[in-house]
């Protein structure tokens, strides 16, 4: 393996190691984890709304007259946040490729993690039966695969090739 891949793995592990630890810590819980994950809630109520749906806003509990869900951590799409921004951010890319990575990108696994919410939603209230499988092994899995690949995306279509006398 070459250094730059060294360098990157190493400050991906850690960047990821940092941001996870920093998920743990109460004081980041309850003034960032909890406001973040009940805007979460919030917009995700709304768009259902938007979709026809009779559903009611309590904190992160989203009610309807045949289902309610509850946002918590782990469903807010943060820990895929903090995959993709510890590998933008170790990327050998110039900075302002890497705020543009951050921005777009961070948007993007928002919105894909709206969808999921509401998906989930829509399967609790009318496939049940479905919603266990739905929610750990389907949905959890389409958002990391979501941001590992707009993160792929970005280093193939927005940072600039090193030259030969950069490898």
């Amino acid at each position: 393996m070459r250094r730059r891949e060294v360098v990157f793995l190493l400050l991906f592990l850690g960047l990821l190691g940092a941001g996870f630890a920093l998920l743990s810590f109460n004081p980041v819980n309850d003034h960032l984890v909890e406001p973040f994950t009940a805007l979460v809630a919030k917009a995700s109520g709304a768009a259902l709304r938007l979709l026809g749906q009779p559903v009611e806003m309590d904190g992160t509990v989203i009610r309807g007259p045949r289902f309610a869900v509850n946002i918590r951590n782990g469903c807010n799409g943060l820990e895929t946040l903090i995959i993709f921004v510890s590998a933008v951010l170790a990327f050998p890319a110039p900075w302002r490729a890497r705020f543009l990575g951050l921005a777009l990108g961070s948007a993007a696994i928002s919105v894909i993690n709206l969808m999921r919410v509401v998906a989930l939603y829509f399967t609790g209230a009318y496939a049940p039966s479905w919603f266990d499988s739905s929610h750990t092994l389907i949905w959890q899995t389409i958002v990391i695969l979501c941001g590992v690949l707009l993160w792929v995306f970005w280093a193939t279509r927005f940072v600039p090739r090193p030259t030969a006398a950069e490898r």
